[in-house]
């Protein structure tokens, strides 16, 4: 199961993760979070991550210059939409070649009957909890709302994911489902991961 790790912001903590080989690492772009990345310049070059790694930005409800002008800056190898951006968004989006994560909070059985629409232009769907904040809220929907749905993309599970949720995630069989996103509920403090914590989490769950 491939693992995200989202919402990092400073230089030390970005190296010592990448060493626990992560599939991928998420930086928001989003100025209303408090993880938000540009209150960290000196991070941004990151060049340090080994290739293999895939650099996340996440976004919400931003332009398409301004996400094509990081995605170049930064060098990312995919654009997660967290906001209310619309199939032709996406769809312009992937025209000029990204590759896109498109999120989706979730709460009841209708928050999925959008989701088929976006297929054609993104990648990867993300399934996260609707909550006071785009994303990071630190609380898991019902994963049994996913129990028979089918998708025509693959998907990562996120909203809440922590240590003590090894168990519930093996049990977790979906077809679709290709990794988990993990953020707040390893933090020390809002952009800062708890490198053991996260480290035992992974080796627990592969």
């Amino acid at each position: 199961m491939k693992v995200k790790i989202c919402g990092l912001r400073e230089h030390h903590n970005v190296i010592e993760l990448s060493a626990l080989q992560p599939q991928w690492m998420g930086f928001i772009f989003y100025k209303k979070s408090s993880r938000h990345f540009f209150d960290t310049p000196q991070i941004a070059q990151l060049s340090e991550i080994p290739q293999h790694i895939k650099k996340v930005g996440v976004f919400v409800n931003e332009s398409p210059e301004e996400i094509c002008h990081l995605n170049k800056q930064f060098t990312l190898d995919y654009i997660q939409l967290h906001g209310s951006e619309t199939p032709a968004f996406c769809q312009h989006l992937k025209q000029v070649g990204l590759q896109i994560i498109k999120a989706f909070s979730i709460a009841e059985e209708t928050d999925f009957e959008s989701v088929e629409t976006y297929a054609p232009y993104v990648d990867y769907f993300l399934f996260d909890t609707k909550g006071k904040h785009a994303g990071g809220n630190g609380i898991a929907f019902d994963w049994k709302l996913l129990g028979n749905k089918r998708f025509t993309r693959p998907f990562l599970l996120s909203g809440g994911i922590g240590p003590g949720d090894i168990t519930k995630l093996r049990n977790f069989n979906h077809p679709e489902l290709a990794g988990i996103d993990i953020n707040s509920c390893f933090e020390t403090a809002p952009g800062l991961k708890n490198v053991e914590q996260i480290k035992t989490f992974m080796q627990e769950l592969s």
